[in-house]
């Protein structure tokens, strides 16, 4: 006896698409839908129009994923196809806040130029990664490093490492302690930035407190978010526009881990002039372009006592005549700041980049 042939579920052709609350949902779909159509562009003929060299920048990447990205034209956010012709050189390709050239073809928008970066975040790829150097954000004027004071604690190892980042990539630095309202962390930790010439801003979004001095902070400028999983990222995106409606998350009570409700940067575009990049939570940061010699010179403290060391290749370990120890001993350089500089420096010293006792680190 035959089985019953089952007839095929009629797929519906309707699909509602919010690429702004679901844009990595969007690519895939997208992607699919255009498969046969757009996935590959026709090759290279010599009558071909060549690539601009020389061009205005019409458009800003919001998001991108493989051969796609969302760039915003005005106020018009358009998914477009990337010229398969633009290929990366050392660095991502595209990321969020870079300025582009889109060219229109039969009614498709192609990504045809990408301007030179200002400034950039970046970390190593990996050890497969191609091409080596990571951008997660471009074109950016502020970085703002977010910790919280509970929920997940306090911690300062990758706040230093942010910091550097900041550094390499021509990018100012603003320190922003969430989560004020359940509690207070150490004054000392945060005076420890403010001497370092660093902006500190407290803020709750449950409260409310520091909202208003952070937007006045970041209007006119183009931002990116970065900090642990958890502390409260996309919660204060939300808190200084609430239309944005950017998903949150809790945070685990057992480990203080916070989930990645974020799992791409993306460019948001806020009341009050603000252009800001969300990024996924981390729980470790490589540095990229940065070497054990040069890692002194990312703390201001350390690089002015070092200056006086006995012996101009001094690590400030063990070396006999070591200003940076003496500084230390003295107080001028906290012990907290010190053990940073030595974990850095040992991931960035071992042969597989591991800081010992932590998690795997990466240059």
């Amino acid at each position: 006896m035959k089985k019953k042939k089952l007839e095929k579920k009629k797929r519906s052709d309707v699909r509602v698409r919010d690429w702004e609350k679901h844009h990595e949902f969007s690519f895939t779909h997208d992607l699919v839908k255009h498969r046969r159509a757009l996935a590959k562009l026709p090759e290279t003929t010599a009558d071909e129009k060549p690539l601009p060299v020389n061009f205005t920048p019409n458009g800003i990447v919001i998001a991108h994923s493989k051969k796609w990205a969302f760039v915003l034209l005005g106020d018009e956010e358009r998914l477009c196809l990337i010229d398969e012709r633009l290929q990366a050189k050392g660095s991502t390709l595209l990321a969020p806040g870079d300025e582009v050239l889109v060219e229109f073809e039969e009614g498709d928008a192609l990504v045809r130029g990408i301007a030179p970066r200002r400034t950039r975040l970046s970390r190593p790829a990996g050890p497969h990664g191609n091409p080596p150097e990571k951008v997660f954000a471009a074109n950016i004027d502020l970085l703002i490093v977010v910790a919280s004071v509970a929920q997940p604690r306090f911690r300062e190892g990758l706040l230093d490492r942010f910091l550097i980042a900041a550094v390499v990539g021509g990018v100012q630095p603003l320190l922003c302690i969430n989560k004020a309202d359940l509690g207070d962390i150490p004054s000392e930790s945060m005076q420890r930035y403010r001497d370092l010439g660093i902006h500190v801003i407290q803020t709750s979004c449950v409260s409310g407190e520091g909202i208003q001095e952070l937007r006045r902070a970041l209007s006119g400028k183009r931002s990116v978010v970065c900090g642990h999983s958890g502390v409260g990222k996309s919660s204060m995106l939300n808190a200084l526009d609430p239309n944005l409606e950017v998903l949150t998350n809790e945070v685990s009570d057992a480990t203080e881990k916070g989930r990645h409700t974020t799992s791409a940067a993306r460019l948001y575009r806020a009341s009050g002039d603000l252009w800001i990049i969300d990024t996924p939570g981390i729980r470790a940061l490589g540095l990229w372009g940065v070497s054990p010699e040069e890692l002194a010179f990312y703390f201001p403290e350390i690089a002015e006592a070092a200056a006086a060391c006995r012996f101009n290749d001094c690590i400030h370990i063990h070396e006999p005549g070591c200003m940076v120890r003496e500084a230390l001993e003295a107080g001028r350089i906290t012990q907290a700041r010190f053990d940073s500089y030595l974990r850095i420096r040992a991931s960035l010293e071992s042969a597989d980049n591991l800081t010992p006792g932590r998690l795997g680190i990466r240059r």
